[in-house]
């Protein structure tokens, strides 16, 4: 067990790296091996992936905060310049901001600087503009509350020191978390320091990325299908209990990676929905427990929507595993 003490937050809380968390973490330490042994990738793939994934990151993000525009009408705004009838205003300038925010975030990967403040108050700027300009790249100046979270955000004279405390503690790393942790801690800090008073999850969901981003991972999306768990996942993080959090997280960042690995030819990275793959292969565990296990991370796993993907290479690795521990 891998403990982290935060020593530098006004929670005196623990991270921990249980066991289980750190076999998931290795897996993706070694997809992100072999995606870095295919570099430089061939610029046409890396361009429609990086187009494709804003499209559904933009969508997604939006909708977790209840934006109603659906992923085929985020393509036709973005792409055709329409507007949907009986969509808001504020909808489509979420839909425009959210796009224009990534190409922002993506300028800052290139450059040779740190996670900074200034950077994170610039992407909140651009995802309100239009839409709440007076607040727009401003810390809060007054108290706020959340509907349906288990704790009350910080008093607006506490919220720009824990705010720069946090970037600092990022910079710093003084724990020396690895990046798929430091995202994962980054964004529940965030989301209870909640420096903005609209904006916040957007803007963390972005602002996360430039850590794993930075560090050679591709994005991680939290799915619009995923809400009711990502809100329980912050709340039991508000507890010091991170692990469905953490879990999140690495799932999130194994669906792109398989997305990038899936794309370079020579690589056996096909993937399956579990129903299909129980017929198709004829394994010997039932739909009910591969997703099981998929919701777990016990199986290299991904999800669309409502529905598990996983590959019969995966299912091999997960019974020869458990024949070695029996063994």
């Amino acid at each position: 067990m891998y403990i982290c003490v935060l020593s530098d937050f006004m929670w005196k809380k623990e991270f921990i790296i249980d066991k289980e968390i750190r076999e998931h973490l290795d897996r993706l330490e070694s997809k992100k091996k072999e995606l870095d042994a295919h570099r430089p990738l061939p610029s046409f793939i890396i361009e429609k992936i990086k187009e494709n994934l804003a499209l559904e990151w933009t969508y997604n993000s939006n909708a977790i905060e209840g934006n109603t525009i659906t992923l085929r009408e985020t393509q036709l705004i973005l792409e055709e310049g329409i507007t949907v009838k009986g969509k808001s205003l504020r909808e489509h300038f979420e839909t425009f901001n959210h796009h224009k925010a990534i190409g922002y975030l993506y300028q800052l990967v290139d450059s040779s600087t740190t996670l900074r403040g200034i950077d994170i108050l610039k992407l909140h700027e651009i995802v309100l503009n239009n839409i709440e300009e007076h607040f727009a790249g401003r810390i809060r100046t007054g108290n706020v509350r959340i509907n349906g979270a288990n704790f009350t955000p910080p008093s607006a004279s506490k919220v720009s020191d824990l705010f720069d405390e946090l970037v600092e503690f990022v910079q710093l790393n003084p724990n020396e978390l690895d990046p798929v942790s430091m995202a994962t801690l980054f964004h529940h800090r965030f989301v209870w320091i909640h420096p903005f008073f609209d904006g916040n999850g957007r803007t963390v969901r972005l602002a996360m990325n430039l850590i794993l981003l930075r560090a050679g991972y591709p994005p991680a999306i939290i799915l619009r299908a995923d809400r009711k768990k990502y809100y329980e996942a912050l709340n039991q993080a508000n507890n010091g209990q991170y692990k469905k959090l953490q879990l999140m997280m690495i799932q999130a960042i194994e669906r792109t990676l398989n997305i990038f690995l899936g794309a370079l030819p020579g690589l056996n990275y096909e993937y399956s929905s579990i129903n299909n793959l129980i017929v198709e292969e004829q394994l010997p565990y039932g739909q009910e427990y591969l997703s099981l296990l998929a919701r777990q991370g016990k199986i290299d796993a991904y999800k669309e929507g409502n529905v598990w993907y996983t590959s019969k290479r995966a299912v091999s690795n997960y019974m020869e595993n458990r024949k070695r521990k029996r063994t």
